[in-house]
């Protein structure tokens, strides 16, 4: 407040305690290094670096939170007293970054070996595995199948089922494209498991072509495929392989 001889007086306010502001200073503190370190730009369907832990994931919601907001303020919704949209803003940066996008910022899941006691060296087939993900161009859901074909080696390992689900949602749960995510998927098994041969196939529906631009049917897919080893050299192979993707497809007869 200013006085007529023009000389600042204080109001009378109570001073600010240090001690009480420390907490959230700490917290702000610990925000700005998470965010600046996690600034460092990495492609859309790539891990960071290293994992990231529950209080850098906290402050990454946050700060997406106030972008998000934002961005509803730039579109005129009014996301502060609208009962459908209050509370959205957050909903959506904590959805983005514990799902969505969560497999660039977990490590893969763990590969449970078992040994090939008998030696099979036959092609094993599994799916339909449920296919989730995100599409890098419009943020719009991929959803699918997978189907992974698999040439063990008779001297090496064999890997539990499951993990061939938790490969598929660890990839996908990012910004995608099929082209690529068919094949980080392949390269990931191929390198932690060293098969003689592997196989991928994806069929998916892109919903940025369902929902938007030429709103096509849902029956409308992108079917594509990766094959390492000597599942890409042998012929015989790729057709048996895509013989048991069409049987698993099609479901148990009835």
């Amino acid at each position: 407040m200013v006085d007529n001889l023009g000389n600042i007086r204080h109001l009378g306010l109570p001073k600010t305690d240090p001690e009480r502001c420390a907490p959230s200073l700490k917290v702000q503190a610990l925000m700005s290094v998470t965010i600046q370190r996690l600034r460092r730009a990495r492609l859309g369907n790539e891990a960071l670096d290293q994992a990231v832990g529950q209080a850098e994931r906290a402050a990454m919601v946050e700060s997406a939170e106030k972008k998000l907001e934002e961005l509803f303020d730039v579109l005129r919704i009014d996301h502060r007293n609208d009962h459908n949209t209050r509370g959205t803003p957050r909903r959506v940066a904590k959805m983005f970054v514990e799902e969505v996008l969560r497999g660039r910022y977990e490590a893969p899941p763990r590969i449970t070996e078992f040994d090939n006691t008998h030696g099979f060296d036959q092609l094993i087939v599994t799916g339909p595995i449920d296919l989730r993900s995100t599409c890098a161009h419009h943020l719009m859901p991929i959803y699918g199948q997978v189907f992974v074909g698999v040439l063990p080696s008779a001297e090496g390992k064999i890997i539990g089922l499951s993990k061939y689900d938790r490969i598929v949602d660890h990839f996908a749960a990012r910004l995608q494209i099929q082209e690529e995510l068919v094949r980080q998927i392949g390269q990931h098994i191929v390198e932690a498991t060293a098969p003689r041969g592997l196989a991928v196939r994806i069929s998916a529906v892109h919903m940025c072509k369902t929902q938007r631009g030429v709103r096509a049917s849902h029956r409308s897919r992108m079917v594509n495929c990766s094959y390492y080893g000597e599942l890409a050299e042998d012929q015989k192979l790729k057709d048996q392989f895509m013989h048991e993707c069409i049987a698993l497809e099609r479901g148990p007869a009835s």
